[in-house]
């Protein structure tokens, strides 16, 4: 068995990710679920091979100094792949998240009219928030493929690693990847303005550096899309401010109620007829009343703003999952696992 071998093999059975551990086959996440293949066990050194079949000599430099990596990797004509290699009881680990080549369109993703038109603002902050592995760089990707395709700008992203691969339309696209195109995240982010973008998307909004940093992009005039591991809108909103310490967050609480346009949280829930997964989003668009929710930190009332503002394309979670139910998309039960108020279900 080579690596490519075992990655198209995951390519073909559907899954999501490949992981390889010792003393286990290679594990197959396919719809959520983890899959063993019918292969024998895999021993260190056996991983430590596969492994080495995808690292450059400077890839295997780094991985024996900092004994973590993350790179990508692609396969032509198959699928690209977002790899992260470790160390797991003193032998080697690896996860690989599988990549189409294939980048979504909105109406593939079915996604609401709303998003589509988010994707016209010339300025301020999108977020595109989730749990790992709930379709954030698919929903980024069909945005900034939304952009290429209708307008003409200079789109940069800055991503560790780079996933999709945008083939320019209408756009100049720069893709730049940690270790590879930049030495570090903040150095990409900290010299990104001079380079004359329209819009940028940062793969991760990860620490304090770099959320500050996405931040005041978003305030001098680029439209910014960033992810960031929240569940809904409040929690994004609370998340950022917590980031900083206290003297600080009154100022921030400002400078977001002003450069922040909507926070899109999604999860991905097993389809109640056949196979594959499907997306249920809480959507919040930055208005008059949330703003001001924002800069008085009264946070905790952003959802009531969202249920009474469905006219203007906002939806909580729990109204999302709602919706799948009676479109027949899932079943009660994964919509009761997932809502706040399951008891909101008994109206269907």
């Amino acid at each position: 068995m080579t690596i490519k071998n075992l990655f198209k093999i995951g390519v073909e059975k559907g899954a999501s990710d490949i992981h390889l551990l010792s003393g286990k086959p290679p594990i197959l996440r396919i719809d959520g679920s983890l899959v063993e293949l019918a292969s024998e066990p895999l021993t260190g050194t056996k991983i430590k091979e596969l492994i080495d079949g995808m690292l450059t000599p400077i890839q295997q430099t780094t991985f024996e100094e900092d004994m973590e990596l993350d790179f990508s990797y692609s396969i032509d004509k198959v699928a690209r792949f977002r790899v992260n290699i470790h160390w797991e009881k003193e032998k080697p680990s690896m996860v690989a998240r599988i990549v189409s080549n294939k980048i979504p369109n909105m109406e593939e993703l079915m996604m609401p009219p709303i998003v589509k038109k988010l994707t016209e603002l010339h300025d301020g902050l999108i977020l595109v928030t989730g749990p790992s592995g709930c379709g954030k760089s698919t929903t980024l990707a069909a945005m900034i493929n939304e952009i290429n395709s209708k307008r003409s700008a200079h789109i940069i992203t800055l991503e560790d690693p780079i996933e999709y691969i945008f083939p320019p339309q209408k756009c100049i696209i720069r893709q730049r990847q940690v270790g590879t195109d930049m030495k570090t995240f903040k150095q990409g982010l900290k010299h990104v303005l001079r380079q004359d973008p329209n819009v940028i998307m940062v793969g991760e909004m990860r620490d304090l550096e770099s959320i500050a940093a996405t931040i005041t992009m978003a305030e001098t005039g680029h439209l910014v899309l960033a992810t960031l591991h929240t569940l809904n809108a409040a929690q994004t909103v609370d998340r950022i401010i917590d980031s900083f310490p206290p003297y600080q967050q009154s100022q921030i609480r400002l400078q977001l109620s002003m450069t922040l346009r909507a926070v899109i949280s999604q999860q991905l829930i097993h389809r109640k007829k056949g196979t594959g997964r499907i997306s249920a989003r809480e959507i919040m668009l930055n208005n008059n009343a949330v703003a001001n929710l924002i800069r008085e930190n009264k946070i905790a009332q952003i959802k009531s703003i969202i249920q009474t503002s469905v006219e203007e394309g906002m939806t909580t979670m729990d109204m999302d999952l709602k919706r799948l139910v009676i479109e027949d998309q899932i079943s009660e039960e994964e919509a009761r696992s997932r809502m706040v108020n399951p008891a909101d279900l008994r109206s269907t």
